[in-house]
């Protein structure tokens, strides 16, 4: 969607994807079609997967330019992070962080 991945790294239960947003097409057109390719996709991959899905929601940020290359290693190095914090601990933190509000009833499914 014109939409190049620059990183890309996933652990059990949440994906990072560093991208350039195309100027055509939507945040939501964009995850819209990931979830969507990605669940026809895995589901191929047999029958441990039939009942895959994605949550009904995702978050989206913007990065600046300065910021990218500290981006792309936070996102390599995953795995590590989420041993010494969960991702619904950190997601929290920096939600707190950046003073975005939220409800707890509409990030989790």
């Amino acid at each position: 969607m014109n939409s190049p991945a620059v990183n890309i790294n996933c652990v059990e239960d949440h994906i990072h994807i560093l991208c350039n947003l195309s100027r055509t097409h939507s945040m939501a057109q964009v995850i819209e079609e990931i979830k969507t390719s990605s669940s026809k996709w895995i589901k191929t991959k047999g029958e441990a997967y039939r009942d895959f899905h994605w949550q009904a929601g995702y978050g989206a940020f913007s990065v600046s330019q300065s910021k990218v290359e500290a981006v792309k290693r936070y996102i390599v190095q995953q795995e590590d992070h989420h041993k010494k914090k969960t991702f619904q601990e950190e997601y929290r933190e920096f939600l707190a962080a950046n003073g975005i509000k939220w409800d707890e009833r509409y990030v989790w499914d």
